[in-house]
């Protein structure tokens, strides 16, 4: 499994980055992974890319940092690698000079595909990805910046015509991967960012911002027209879309979450108006909140997400689901 993406998948890349303080390489961070420490994860536990890979009998794929210098490269690099960053998002102007952006991850894939050509052969190289899952989480952090954009900005650009240029660039990067021997495609939609606990912080009555949520929707709904698009236009191409937006609302109802807006680890209003640090309280029991930090969910609602994710179906996941994507 080869992902790219933002802090909901990455495992470890952003501990490599010096410049950036986009991190989560201390408590509370991990305190329910294997082993109890803070591995860069932005979870208490394990995230999306993690449950994927075990729920599908697969390794977890390690942070391309860590590998780069291994001598056995190619060898590593045929087992899977994450280039998610903390911070990342569609757009290069997304979180700049603080994560590996996703065209960087884009750029750092293709020398590992470089890589297996030099070592394998084109042929070999692109019999092996098209059996490789691909993974995707991105998008949330561009909403994010969008949303907090002073109003001014936002009668120049509006949110259809953010959410147009988001899926324009995500369209020639997607175009790339495919360029570069993926197949495999799965897309993992934004979620409803607007009721994450650092938005809700920001009402006086703790409730959802429908202009951040609206736009996840609109992002969903393009980035599914995409990947559609691209079907029609590649036979050999296949692609599974996770709705996380109706699906986390759904969960939140269905699996008796009691806290489904404050965050577990925080300080402040919500636990939202102060990060995840070490200074910070968190909640003793995590199975019951739908989120560890302020923009973060649990390994509790995660796992839910991605049981979902590998054997679920319409309308949550489509046209076919995980388990079913890496049959094919």
């Amino acid at each position: 499994m080869y992902v790219f993406g933002d802090s909901l998948a990455d495992v470890g890349n952003n501990d490599y980055l010096d410049f950036t303080l986009i991190k989560a390489d201390f408590p509370h961070n991990g305190m329910d992974y294997p082993g109890h420490m803070a591995t860069g994860r932005f979870s208490n536990g394990k995230n999306a890319a993690d449950f994927i890979a075990e729920k599908l009998g697969l390794p977890s794929s390690p942070p391309y940092l860590s590998i780069i210098y291994k001598s056995n490269k190619t060898d590593a690099f045929l087992q899977g690698v994450s280039f998610a960053s903390g911070g990342a998002g569609v757009l290069d102007s997304t979180n700049k000079d603080q994560c590996l952006t996703f065209s960087k991850q884009i750029d750092c894939y293709s020398s590992v595909y470089t890589t297996l050509v030099q070592q394998l052969g084109v042929v070999k190289t692109h019999n092996h990805l098209s059996k490789s899952i691909f993974s995707f989480i991105i998008g949330s952090n561009d909403i994010f910046s969008y949303s907090k954009s002073k109003p001014s900005s936002k009668t120049k650009v509006t949110p259809q015509q953010f959410v147009d240029s988001l899926v324009s660039t995500l369209q020639t990067q997607l175009q790339i991967l495919y360029n570069l021997g993926t197949r495999k495609f799965v897309f993992i939609g934004a979620g409803p960012t607007g009721c994450c606990p650092s938005q809700r912080a920001k009402s006086k009555t703790e409730d959802c911002n429908p202009e951040t949520n609206s736009l996840s929707v609109q992002y969903n709904n393009a980035a599914s027209n995409l990947l559609q698009e691209m079907k029609s236009n590649f036979s050999d191409m296949s692609y599974s879309f996770f709705d996380t937006f109706n699906a986390l609302l759904q969960d939140s109802e269905t699996y008796g979450f009691t806290e489904v807006k404050a965050a577990c680890c925080g300080l402040g209003k919500m636990k939202a108006k102060v990060a995840c640090l070490p200074i910070s309280s968190y909640c003793p029991n995590r199975q019951t909140h739908i989120y560890w930090d302020s923009n973060h969910p649990t390994e509790a609602t995660v796992s839910l997400l991605t049981t979902t994710i590998i054997d679920g179906s319409h309308p949550y996941i489509f046209p076919v689901n995980l388990r079913q994507l890496s049959a094919l």
